[in-house]
């Protein structure tokens, strides 16, 4: 059997959604100044502020690789509502190909919104039953087995399968799938539990882990998952699942990545963090649109270990992740002299 032409340099499949960013009102700042333990008060009772953007892990990577340069499509579905309308309209801005995303009219296009705190941020979703969860194996058959073939990457995620019973079917049958056509799968572990139940989120992950060619979790999933808190050690254990590299994203600490023979420790960049959101996939678009590029893993790592530091100094999801010439700037300044 032939293979096809690699048209396509990353194909992502999961579910996009409309974000809701809370952002911090100036006036509130400056009545803080003014009078803080008051100002306290006033402020536990206020309505939050919501700044409308677009998030869904496997999108904020798709975007964040077609902003590297790479060739991306994107794989789901999306209600016939408004909200998936401009999603559409986010893609074709952005360069990422729109013709594998199927319109559903039974179901509306996911919702979530991110609040921030002292102990960072946290989310919360109105995604039951969206078009996305009503992914089913016939999707990849019917309309998106011929673009993971002409692919050099698949990518998905921990939250591809954990959005419903028949969307990690589907995830699972286009990994299988990509297997089989010479294209390459990767895997973003992206553990969210209020999707699943541990113990299933572990077995399906550790599943999966067994048939992608690349592994991209965080240390504290995989300290959730495992149990395992040194970053070695999840290493080794990720291995030993059948991921053949593994690049385990460490915060502002950086990456540690591992081809299987070698590892190596990229440090992070030190840079005023605003917010976290979506940095995780910024890093994972962009190590893959270098991947796909020709880079080798350490040069991907160093690339998108960079693109991740400038991603976290803004607000939202997509709004802040870097272009090319960025990410070059930055590693520019960061060489030593």
């Amino acid at each position: 059997m032939t293979s096809p032409t690699k048209t396509l340099d990353i194909v992502a499949l999961g579910e996009a959604m409309v974000e809701f960013n809370q952002t911090q009102d100036q006036n509130q700042d400056q009545n803080q100044d003014q009078n803080q333990d008051q100002n306290q008060d006033q402020q536990a009772d206020a309505p939050a502020l919501y700044l409308q953007g677009f998030g869904g892990d496997t999108s904020n990577a798709a975007i964040a690789a077609a902003r590297a340069g790479a060739r991306v499509a994107y794989l789901s579905r999306l209600g016939t509502d408004r909200w998936g309308d401009h999603l559409m309209a986010l893609w074709q801005r952005e360069n990422v190909d729109t013709t594998t995303v199927l319109r559903d009219a039974q179901a509306p296009t996911g919702l979530y919104f991110v609040s921030h705190d002292a102990q960072g941020h946290h989310f919360s979703y109105a995604r039951a039953g969206s078009a996305a969860s009503r992914m089913q194996p016939q999707d990849l058959s019917q309309h998106w087995a011929d673009a993971v073939a002409r692919s050099h990457w698949l990518y998905l995620s921990g939250i591809s399968q954990a959005i419903s019973a028949s969307a990690c079917d589907t995830a699972l049958a286009a990994m299988l799938h990509a297997r089989s056509v010479g294209t390459r799968v990767a895997l973003d572990s992206n553990l969210r539990l209020s999707l699943w139940p541990l113990p299933r989120a572990q077995a399906c992950i550790r599943h999966a882990m067994g048939l992608c060619d690349l592994f991209l979790p965080s240390l504290e999933d995989m300290t959730t998952l495992t149990g395992l808190t040194q970053a070695h050690d999840i290493i080794d254990w990720s291995h030993a699942q059948g991921a053949a590299q593994v690049v385990l994203k460490l915060g502002a600490e950086g990456a540690l990545a591992s081809d299987g023979q070698q590892r190596r420790h990229v440090p992070g960049h030190a840079v005023q963090a605003v917010d976290a959101t979506g940095a995780g996939d910024c890093f994972s678009g962009n190590l893959l649109a270098r991947l796909a590029a020709g880079d080798d893993l350490w040069a991907a790592t160093v690339y998108a270990n960079a693109a991740a530091s400038l991603s976290v100094q803004g607000t939202g999801a997509v709004a802040p992740l870097p272009d090319r010439p960025a990410v070059l700037h930055m590693l520019s300044k960061a060489r030593p002299a």
